[in-house]
């Protein structure tokens, strides 16, 4: 398995993660228990853990901070910043294109605030990986970072991250401050990152993290339709005639796995990783067994004649439905 160095050589981080996000029922319901015991699993195995504020309104962090308790030293915890959760806070509207829109500060008053916030919830005195979630579509980006980088001075955060952002976004926030990771939804069913955000990165030497690397789940070749309670029903790609034209599309992943003799999952999570030593994934899971199965998906290199196959079997642009911002 490939890993990032960070520049300080401390340890290096699997490309292959984990994203807390789907221990807040997004997917389905889970207690906190099972929940702390996945994240132990997750920390047993080396993995990243990547949550945010406002999963949970701060109860994903707060479940971190009881998985890490007594190990800190074996975590690595990254954490994001921007959405607007606490009523007595403002921010600026953004549409996310999913029917609901988001309130997002990226003010330096917010950054401290939100900082202080999340390590006391972690239990922790620092973050190894800091992101802003959003850009702030009223703020700067190079106020936002500058605030970012205060932290890093003060040994508050090991490293920089943006979520979210475009090309040009990254450009401004690197020349303030070094930007490590940048995390982009990025998956079989969405690449606009390899236009100009993938070329960008590489250019300036950060990695890139694809959150929902699952499209959220469907190109497990699991998903039929979802319950009403379900979050994914905000996803345009998940409705009506378009969930219906999705699973045509992209049923040659099941075959092309099964040929192989992986799963869906695993063999979209490998392309993923196929695509460069400097792209990582952060697939979640309830469960410590469907962990570990992602986690083998980080071994399996793809032929060159099976990666020419899917690119020509699920182009880029194949997937019907509009995406989060």
């Amino acid at each position: 398995m490939s890993n990032m160095v960070f520049k300080d050589g401390s340890a290096p981080v699997p490309r292959l993660g984990y994203g807390a996000m789907v221990l807040e029922g997004f997917y389905g319901g889970i207690d906190d228990t099972q929940s702390v015991d996945v994240l132990r699993h997750v920390i047993d195995r080396g993995l990243m853990i990547d949550s945010a504020d406002a999963y949970g309104s701060g109860h994903n962090e707060s479940l971190i901070a009881a998985a890490i308790k007594g190990r800190r030293d074996e975590a690595f915890v990254a954490t994001k910043f921007g959405i607007v959760f606490d009523e007595g806070e403002t921010g600026n509207e953004l549409a996310t294109g999913w029917g609901f829109s988001l309130a997002i500060n990226g003010t330096p008053a917010y950054v401290e605030r939100a900082l202080a916030a999340s390590l006391k919830r972690l239990g922790t005195d620092h973050i190894d990986l800091y992101y802003a979630h959003y850009p702030d579509p009223g703020v700067a980006i190079e106020e936002t970072v500058g605030a970012m980088a205060e932290a890093v001075k003060a040994g508050k955060v090991r490293y920089l991250g943006l979520s979210n952002v475009t090309a040009d976004e990254v450009r401004r926030a690197h020349a303030v401050h070094p930007i490590a990771a940048v995390q982009y939804e990025y998956s079989l069913w969405r690449r606009e990152a390899e236009t100009e955000l993938l070329p960008t990165l590489r250019e300036l030497g950060i990695a890139l993290v694809a959150w929902s690397p699952l499209g959220a789940g469907f190109l497990t070749g699991t998903v039929d339709r979802l319950p009403e309670t379900d979050f994914r029903n905000n996803n345009p790609r998940f409705v009506g005639d378009n969930f219906d034209a999705n699973r045509d599309r992209f049923a040659p992943l099941a075959r092309i796995a099964g040929e192989l003799g992986i799963t869906s999952a695993q063999l979209a999570l490998a392309w993923l990783l196929n695509q460069g030593d400097d792209i990582y994934a952060i697939p979640g899971s309830r469960k410590t067994a469907r962990v570990d199965e992602n986690l083998a998906a980080a071994d399996i290199e793809l032929a060159a004649e099976v990666r020419a196959a899917i690119d020509a079997q699920m182009a880029p642009g194949m997937a019907v439905g509009a995406t989060l911002v």
